[in-house]
């Protein structure tokens, strides 16, 4: 008889937002008609910008011409949309990544639960806390960690770095050397931003100690602050330490196109291997590649017209997230993020627990957020709500809670 993978009994419940979506459904059913305001998951409102939208209508035609007509994508991710990417992110920004150094994929999410594939199951691993959940999931279903431990709300063998607000909620450099080391700036849930001073003392531990990072940098659209770094290669010799995680999903409202790109440095070498070659190899064959359509749709995003457009797309929601900060500050809430990230991070009022929260703000203001526990033991007592909801909707749901 077959054998499951136990690693999955590991983990505890269900998904987070899995979660969340059956409290909230079940209040809906017993309330039928009552308008909910979600700012939990950190899903897009606003449509797809004109620049966007033209070249996907233009990408369509030409998968109705046999002349112009596209099958499988390149194993990287095509050529045109490569290129932009390593000389707009990357080169303009003094960064030494190339075009053959970067991955197109379907979505961050997916990279940054694929990426631990390429390295050994007894790798010791390092995550923020709070922490985005998929990063320490995927790790348990590889079987890379101990058990769940339900009382300290955390997995045996994972080398958890508190983010706290005596820190920033940046984390200290970890005592007990990891291999893998996540991080994720702007973060997501806490909306802390990291300093290039800060980032590069990473980066410098990492090649001191032979770990990898793997940098998420989904949110860098977000960022406003001078001398936040939008990419973890700004600082010097993280082209040897360092896979970085970008997503089109919150830069562009891509969250139903789905495109991302993963860059992993040919420098990269661990045990005499390039680990830019052991992605290729991974991905080359669980990969078909993003769609033709989509990636044209990703090239846009880097034109002019693209540029001016989520400029003022992303200042649409970062409006909203001023909004969020300032009006929990005036109703007495301690509060942080919102600055360089579309997530606010805000303490539970009272001493309640970050899901007595949640069902107080479902119940008593129909608005829906994240309860911080979610994230991760350092969570609990906290409450993470979202920039990307409309403006209309967001002004309404300061509203019901200063009302409270």
């Amino acid at each position: 008889m077959v054998s499951v993978n136990k690693n999955y009994q590991k983990l505890p419940g269900s998904y987070l937002f899995s979660t969340i979506a059956k409290k909230v459904n079940a209040y809906q059913e017993s309330h039928p008609g009552e308008k909910i305001i979600r700012l939990g998951i950190g899903d897009v409102t606003q449509p797809l910008v004109p620049a966007v939208i033209s070249a996907l209508h233009s990408a369509v035609d030409e998968m109705a011409d046999a002349a112009s007509f596209r099958g499988y994508a390149p194993d990287l991710g095509y050529a045109f949309l490569r290129e932009v990417i390593a000389r707009e992110d990357y080169q303009a920004r003094g960064c030494r990544i190339n075009a053959d150094e970067i991955f197109i994929s379907d979505g961050a999410k997916s990279d940054s639960g694929n990426i631990q594939e390429i390295f050994d199951r007894n790798s010791r691993i390092a995550v923020c806390d709070p922490v985005y959940p998929v990063y320490v999931d995927t790790n348990v279903m590889a079987g890379r960690t101990g058990s769940y431990n339900a009382d300290r709300g955390n997995f045996d063998g994972v080398i958890y770095m508190p983010c706290r607000k005596e820190n920033e909620f940046v984390p200290d450099l970890p005592e007990e050397v990891p291999d893998i080391i996540y991080l994720c700036f702007p973060n997501n849930p806490t909306g802390s931003a990291v300093s290039k001073d800060r980032l590069q003392e990473w980066v410098d531990y990492a090649n001191r100690n032979g770990s990898v990072i793997i940098y998420d940098a989904a949110y860098e659209a977000y960022i406003s602050t001078p001398g936040v770094p939008h990419s973890i290669y700004e600082c010097e010799g993280a082209e040897t330490c360092a896979i970085e995680l970008r997503s089109f999903s919150k830069n562009a409202g891509f969250t139903g196109l789905r495109l991302g790109f993963t860059v992993v440095p040919k420098a990269l070498i661990r045990e005499g291997i390039s680990l830019h070659g052991m992605w290729a190899r991974r991905h080359g064959t669980k990969f078909n590649g993003a769609p033709y359509i989509v990636q044209r749709a990703g090239e846009a995003v880097y034109s002019s017209e693209g540029r001016q457009q989520l400029s003022e797309q992303v200042g649409y929601y970062m409006r909203n997230a001023g909004v969020i900060l300032n009006g929990l500050r005036d109703a007495g809430y301690e509060v942080s993020g919102g600055v360089d990230a579309p997530y606010i991070w805000l303490r539970t009022p009272q001493g309640m627990t970050s899901w007595d929260f949640f069902d107080y703000l479902l119940n008593r203001a129909k608005v829906v957020g994240t309860p911080g526990s979610g994230f991760g033991a350092f969570g609990e007592g906290y409450f993470r709500l979202t920039a990307f909801g409309t403006y209309e909707n967001t002004v309404e749901a300061l509203e019901r809670i200063r009302a409270l």
